[in-house]
């Protein structure tokens, strides 16, 4: 193995171990019900993990979505990285980038039949998802970026 690789991955090592104590640490806390687990009458399949950008996320949730959509009624929400709004927000095709993030903006334009929504707080924002009326309301919600 060449020198730089390893000296690189002892110097990452102490690193490793402080984020698997902070992983352990936040299971921990689920499994003593200090913080706690929602669940919702739908499926909600959560795509991201711990790195931000260019790692492929929205790409996924588009293939998910062409994979889904023909049998179920499918429901996309995302933070809505860097928009200047607050709170919980439905995008359409002719939002702005500036209130919904690019790429909501980009996947409700690619999928104008999909619903679509941005809110930093995923739970109260499923909530309203489920309250919409039962014909409009999706079989499955996609969180994008969920982490």
């Amino acid at each position: 193995m060449d020198k730089p690789i390893v000296e690189i991955r002892r110097s990452l090592l102490p690193l490793s171990w402080l984020y698997g104590i902070g992983v352990n640490f936040r299971n921990g806390l689920f499994n003593r019900k200090i913080l706690k687990q929602r669940t919702f009458q739908i499926p909600v399949i959560c795509v991201g993990n711990i790195t931000v950008g260019g790692t492929g996320k929205t790409p996924h949730i588009e293939y998910l979505i062409r994979l889904l959509s023909p049998r179920y009624k499918v429901a996309v929400l995302s933070r809505g990285y860097k928009r200047k709004s607050k709170g919980f927000l439905i995008v359409d095709p002719d939002s702005k980038v500036r209130d919904v993030g690019d790429e909501p903006l980009q996947i409700k334009k690619k999928f104008p039949g999909t619903l679509v929504v941005v809110d930093k707080n995923r739970v109260a924002a499923i909530e309203k998802i489920l309250s919409i009326e039962k014909a409009e309301r999706p079989d499955v919600i996609l969180l994008d970026d969920g982490f």
